[in-house]
């Protein structure tokens, strides 16, 4: 393996933990689009693979790697008094206000990666509006040298052009990078762009889903560092 000269992270499930970020925000989001309507609360639930009772995601549903505009439109089908446009941008300001849960104490392991000379990015199927509100809300956007989402015009994972834009955009060969995400999704994206595969468990998919589509999975990227030494 080629010197890893720098680091593209997915950003719910890998920065912040994707059940403790999203259960909950999920059940106050279809609390308040149904307004008491249990029924409809139900079918928007159903639609977006979410447990109301639990809040939490099923660990099949689309949500976990889907775009912002995939939500948008599984909650629109079941909302016809909402125009789709507006419903977007309604979505789109919550996700930027909803409350990160870390995975890691993140401004001090990128820290440490930074201190390695490492160029850090982001790459995540939500709007890069959302993804930089979210990680400067917990004080890191800083730290990151690129910050990509699903509507910068790369495309959306698994489709591997937030990863070449990366790569071009840091002036860096791909087998000297690599991609860290929680679900299959990011794998392949990252086998399609020449990237070094590394899962971690800090989303809904487990080992067992990931490994035999990563070079490595870790428990957390508070790994990471350990993992780069070794």
């Amino acid at each position: 393996m080629a010197e890893i000269a720098g680091i593209l992270f997915d950003k719910d499930g890998v920065l912040f933990d994707f059940q403790k970020t999203w259960g909950g925000w999920a059940a106050d989001m279809i609390a308040g689009i149904s307004r008491g309507d249990s029924l409809l609360a139900q079918r928007l639930a159903d639609a977006l693979g979410y447990d109301l009772q639990a809040r939490v995601f099923r660990p099949d549903s689309f949500v976990i790697a889907g775009t912002a505009q995939q939500v948008a439109d599984a909650l629109a089908a079941e909302l016809s008094e909402w125009e789709p446009s507006a419903l977007f941008s309604h979505l789109k300001e919550e996700t930027a206000r909803a409350k990160q849960a870390e995975s890691v104490p993140l401004r001090t392991v990128l820290t440490d990666l930074k201190r390695r000379d490492l160029r850090l990015g982001v790459a995540t199927n939500d709007t890069v509006d959302a993804a930089k509100s979210n990680i400067a809300s917990v004080g890191a956007l800083d730290l990151f040298d690129f910050v990509s989402g699903s509507d910068s015009g790369y495309g959306a994972k698994p489709e591997p052009g937030m990863l070449f834009g990366f790569a071009e955009a840091m002036g860096l060969l791909p087998e000297t990078l690599v991609m860290v995400g929680d679900s299959t999704h990011d794998m392949h994206a990252a086998k399609a762009a020449g990237f070094t595969r590394v899962a971690v468990l800090t989303g809904v998919a487990t080992a067992a889903d990931l490994a035999p589509h990563a070079d490595v999975v870790l428990p957390d990227i508070g790994a990471l560092g350990d993992w780069l030494d070794s």
